[in-house]
């Protein structure tokens, strides 16, 4: 179920409200800026289609992207801003659902998830925040390309995909924390697209969905 769609007469109660978590950033000269969102919106719908007791809520498109800064087009609320806004939202979404799922697509919302979840499990709410998480590169690289590729090829412009920086992203890090990944990788890209596919996305994506299932599984049968 889409709660947008939804009149309120008929929102089901002792359902897990799952909030697709997103950014508004670069990905590299051939991604759309929604890439993150696009993940986060899809796992929730796939989770929704699994399990009767999921609605998913309207996505939320912005979040803490500071280090994209540099590119045209990125748009950040910052970690402080995102905080107080999940804080709020999973106030409010408490009146109804009894769960507050967070599935977000971008890594650099991980400081505003987890204070967020901390006052909100404090106040004794039921939250669950999940990350999708792969072996290979980090950002608009073969991974995120392939992925974007099974979920609307139409919006991927491959023949502008290349390669950025393609070391480790620990080695990368220092230089990313001072100077935004502008420092590292002029075209935004943290590894390679190279041979990046639909059908590579697809499998992809179908494990990120079982990791996720199994999660919210696990977190419901223990509540």
């Amino acid at each position: 179920m889409i709660l947008g769609e939804l009149r309120w007469p008929v929102v089901p109660g002792e359902s897990v409200l799952a909030l697709p978590l997103g950014s508004t950033e670069q990905h590299g000269p051939h991604l759309p800026l929604s890439t993150d969102t696009d993940v986060a919106v899809a796992l929730c719908t796939a989770l929704a289609a699994a399990r009767p007791d999921v609605v998913v809520a309207p996505m939320l498109p912005y979040g803490a992207s500071g280090e994209h800064q540099d590119f045209p087009g990125t748009v950040s609320i910052g970690t402080e801003a995102l905080t107080h806004v999940l804080v709020e939202l999973g106030r409010s979404a408490s009146a109804t659902f009894p769960r507050l799922l967070v599935v977000s697509g971008h890594g650099g919302n991980l400081a505003a998830v987890r204070a967020a979840l901390a006052t909100l499990t404090a106040e004794s709410r039921d939250v669950l925040a999940w990350f999708p998480r792969w072996d290979g590169d980090a950002h608009a690289g073969f991974v995120e390309t392939s992925l974007q590729l099974y979920l609307s090829a139409e919006r991927v412009a491959l023949a502008e995909a290349a390669a950025g920086a393609v070391q480790p992203l620990a080695e990368l890090m220092p230089a990313l924390r001072s100077g935004g990944v502008r420092a590292v990788s002029p075209n935004g890209v943290l590894g390679d697209p190279a041979g990046a596919s639909a059908e590579a996305g697809r499998e992809i994506f179908a494990g990120l969905a079982a990791d996720l299932g199994t999660a919210v599984a696990a977190w419901v049968a223990a509540s």
